[in-house]
């Protein structure tokens, strides 16, 4: 390993250590996130041949150029998706568009809250995907829980089991989409196999979780009922079902046009825009959504949409000089055959990095085999999918659900690390001894 991958991994390090401390240092995790990537790559041009020996000396700044368009293009696709969701669902929450599902799971108490939006997030997550449940999740639950110490508990739950719901749908989670594309799970498989250890992945932090709620909500406090919408009840739910169920036509739009999600984002958003611009239409001028939507936009936390940048640009940095790729060679070599522990490490290790080139490199690294673990629904693509998926619950920054719950209720690293990463770790082996159990059985 050269001295400047070293010094690479060291500011990479150091930027994360940053990030978890930031309830000490006072120091926005976004503007660490920047530095970080920005130092990373810059530490790369320091001899960048080194890292493109095939790139002829001349054409290497060209073709670094080309690798960072490259990354940063993948990087707006996730951003602008997630800034498309997030104000689609505003727009029907801001309409009164969730308010049949707030009625649906609406209840005093704390407890029985707490486990109706689990199991809800967990469903919803394998219909949909793990981001856009969590965001559907956190919108109804604002309906639900006005304290906001109480209501974190359950955002950091609405994370854990939209990961969990997510491993075992082959449309779930973008690691189960990338697997399924390649052929190495099918969704037989992965549904008889996965569903009961993502289950269980939920179900203990679940349980963990319910201890720190107890009591009933005060009826002023749970039970909103003002409505802030002009529409009629038909009109909130046109907009709901525009709304969810263009979030739903997104990977629908994408098989058939095969163009980005975000472009399927896009046209579900200009479609909701439209038609609630047609609904105020004999409203006063100053009440159009055009001024709404423009409020909406100005609510989301641009901090967190530059975080998320920068963490996707450095982790970039660590795909371009080979460190993951070699991260999962050293890993076969030195667990053998023991693919649970292998599949156990890149799950701790996806809550750390990006799980996306993750699991692109063990794709690219372990062949599929006729027969055995590795065959097409064998043990270890279909490990890989629930470890890859789950694990991202360990820290918030671990998973896109994550991000965007961090976005939306502003929770912090730290906050997250201290009080949820273990409950997530708990219940992440327990979902791995699960699946252990069922091949023991089975077998």
């Amino acid at each position: 390993m050269s001295t400047i991958t070293m010094f690479i991994i060291v500011a990479f390090v150091a930027g994360y250590l940053c990030i978890a401390l930031e309830s000490l240092t006072k120091i926005n995790k976004a503007a660490i996130a920047l530095l970080m990537c920005v130092v990373c790559w810059t530490l790369l041009m320091v001899s960048p041949g080194a890292y493109y020996p095939d790139v002829a000396s001349d054409g290497v700044l060209h073709h670094i150029s080309e690798v960072i368009e490259h990354h940063l293009g993948d990087a707006a696709g996730t951003l602008f998706f997630l800034m498309g969701a997030m104000t689609i669902v505003e727009i029907v929450d801001s309409n009164g568009g969730f308010n049949f599902v707030r009625d649906i799971m609406k209840t005093r108490s704390k407890r029985k809250l707490l486990w109706r939006v689990a199991i809800a997030t967990f469903f919803l997550s394998s219909i949909l995907d793990n981001l856009t449940a969590s965001i559907v999740m956190i919108m109804v639950l604002r309906k639900l829980v006005q304290s906001r110490e109480e209501r974190l508990i359950y955002a950091a739950l609405i994370i854990i089991s939209a990961n969990s719901g997510g491993a075992f749908s082959p449309i779930g989670d973008v690691t189960t989409i990338m697997l399924w594309i390649k052929g190495v799970i099918t969704t037989q498989g992965i549904l008889t196999e996965i569903f009961i250890p993502s289950l269980v992945s939920m179900l203990v932090p679940a349980f963990i979780l319910q201890y720190s709620l107890s009591g009933k909500f005060d009826k002023e406090q749970n039970l909103v009922t003002a409505e802030i919408s002009q529409f009629t009840k038909v009109q909130r739910n046109i907009i709901f079902w525009l709304g969810v169920g263009g979030l739903v036509f997104v990977p629908i739009f994408k098989s058939i046009t095969h163009l980005p999600p975000f472009m399927g984002i896009l046209l579900v958003l200009g479609v909701l825009w439209t038609v609630t611009e047609i609904f105020h239409h004999n409203t006063s001028e100053d009440d159009t959504m055009a001024k709404r939507v423009s409020d909406l936009l100005s609510r989301i936390d641009l901090s967190t949409i530059m975080f998320f940048l920068g963490i996707l640009m450095a982790v970039a940095v660590l795909q371009e000089i080979g460190v993951l790729t070699a991260l999962g060679t050293g890993l076969n070599e030195v667990f053998v055959g023991n693919y649970y522990v292998i599949n156990g490490i890149i799950g701790v290790l996806s809550s750390i990095v990006d799980n996306v080139p993750l699991v692109a490199g063990c794709m690219g690294m372990y062949p599929v085999a006729e027969t055995g673990a590795m065959a097409i629904d064998g043990l270890f693509w279909q490990l890989l999918a629930y470890c890859a998926g789950v694990g991202g619950s360990m820290l918030i920054i671990g998973s896109a659900a994550g991000v965007v719950v961090m976005g939306l209720e502003k929770i912090t690293f730290g906050w997250y690390l201290k009080r949820i990463t273990w409950i997530a770790f708990v219940g992440y082996l327990a979902g791995i001894v699960t699946y252990w159990l069922q091949q023991a059985l089975l077998a």
